[in-house]
C-alpha cells in the first residue's frame, strides 16, 4: 500500500491572508492562483499494519515538528477513506522549505494525493482538494494546475480549475532572495494580523472586488489588467502584514529592489508584474519570452541567490520515481 505524488507550490495573484473562523481552515477571503512547473515536492507514502504511528521525513531528516500537523492531515484521509492504518510519509523539494515559497501547498497537496493513490481510494480532485485544505489552505489549490480559484463560500470550500496551464501559457520567474526559514509562520501570521491590525477589515471587504475582477481577466486574457489587480493584492496583504502588532516585515533589501527593477522594465514596455508571499521570494510574472529581460533586469541586485525561469505547471498528481 504504497505511492508516490508530485505537487508544485501554487503563487496566489489575489491573494488570501487570515481565515474565516478560528479552526475552520477556510480563507477569510477568496484566491486566484496560478501552479508552477519549476518548483516541486515529491512525496511517498506507505500504509503498512506493522506500524504503530505515523512517521515523517523531510528532505532527508525526521521532522518531529512537522509530525502533528501531518498526523492530523493523515487523520482526516483515514476517517474519510475508512483505514485505521498508520503511515510512514517521506517527502523532499527541489526549493528552500518554509522559506516563502508555498511549500506547505505543494507539500500536502502531494501527501493527500499520494496518501489516497496508496490507499486505493477513488476520491475526485474536488474531495482531494478539501482534504489539503483542512491542512493547509493553500494546498488546496495544488491539487490543480494552471490558474486555480478557491472561493471561500460555504462551509467546506474546494479549489477548481479556472483555465488549464497551456490555455494562457505565462512565463513565472522566481526571485530566490533567501533560504531561511520565516521567523512568523503565516499560520501565526494571519491570527496576529486578524486580532491586531487595523487595516484587517477593509483587506477582507475589497478582496471579493479583486477576485472577481482577476476572474474576468483571465477568462478574457487581459494582462495590464490582471498585473494591476495582482499587484494591488499582494501590497495590501503587505500592508496588512506591516500594520500587524508586532508587524511581520517579510521583505528584505532585494525584494525592495527587484520591485523597482519590475516596474522599470514594465515602463518601458516588457509586459510584466510582480507578486510577493509571506516571506522575501519576489515571483514575476511576464508574456512569454521575457526571461532574458527579466534576468538582466535583476542579476546584478546584492542579495539575489538565484533565478528560477518557469511557466505555469500541472496539479498533483502520481508519479512512479521518488
Amino acid at each position: 500500500m504504497e505511492a508516490i505524488a508530485q505537487a508544485q507550490p501554487n503563487i496566489a495573484l489575489v491573494k488570501y491572508w487570515g481565515k474565516r473562523r478560528e479552526g475552520s481552515n477556510v480563507p477569510a477571503t477568496p484566491s486566484l492562483s496560478i501552479t508552477l512547473d519549476s518548483l516541486w515536492t515529491r512525496t511517498r507514502v506507505r500504509f503498512d499494519s506493522a506500524y504503530e504511528r505515523d512517521r515523517i521525513v523531510i528532505n532527508e531528516k525526521s521532522e518531529p515538528a512537522q509530525l502533528e500537523r501531518v498526523a492530523r492531515c493523515l487523520d482526516n484521509i483515514r476517517r474519510t477513506t475508512g483505514t485505521q492504518l498508520y503511515a510512514d510519509v517521506e517527502s523532499r523539494n527541489n526549493f528552500p522549505t518554509g522559506a516563502g515559497l508555498a511549500s506547505s501547498a505543494s507539500g500536502f497537496a502531494a501527501l493527500v494525493a499520494a496518501a489516497c493513490s496508496a490507499l486505493g481510494s477513488d476520491l475526485d480532485a474536488g474531495s482531494q482538494s478539501r482534504l489539503a485544505r483542512m491542512s493547509s489552505a493553500s494546498a488546496a489549490r495544488s491539487i490543480f494546475g494552471g490558474f486555480v480559484v478557491l472561493d471561500n463560500a460555504g462551509p467546506d470550500p474546494a479549489a477548481t480549475q479556472l483555465i488549464g496551464a497551456h490555455e494562457w501559457p505565462l512565463t513565472v520567474v522566481v526571485a530566490l532572495t533567501s533560504t531561511k526559514s520565516k521567523s512568523v509562520g503565516s499560520t501565526q501570521g494571519m491570527v496576529q494580523s486578524a486580532t491586531t491590525s487595523d487595516f484587517y477589515d477593509a483587506w477582507t471587504n475589497s478582496a471579493r472586488h479583486d477576485f472577481t475582477a482577476a476572474r474576468e481577466a483571465v477568462l478574457s486574457r487581459d494582462f495590464q489588467a490582471l498585473a494591476e489587480i495582482s499587484e494591488a493584492s499582494c501590497l495590501k496583504m503587505h500592508g496588512v502584514m506591516l500594520s500587524t502588532r508586532p508587524a511581520l516585515v517579510y521583505w528584505n533589501g532585494a525584494t525592495v529592489e527587484i520591485i523597482h527593477r519590475v516596474r522599470d522594465l514594465r515602463s518601458r514596455g516588457t509586459a510584466v508584474f510582480f507578486t510577493i508571499d509571506a516571506g522575501p521570494q519576489v515571483k514575476i510574472v511576464a508574456e512569454p519570452g521575457a526571461v532574458d529581460a527579466i534576468r538582466h533586469a535583476i542579476a546584478d541586485i546584492p542579495g539575489v541567490i538565484d533565478v528560477v525561469p518557469g511557466t505555469l505547471g500541472a496539479g498533483a498528481r502520481t508519479i512512479t520515481r521518488f
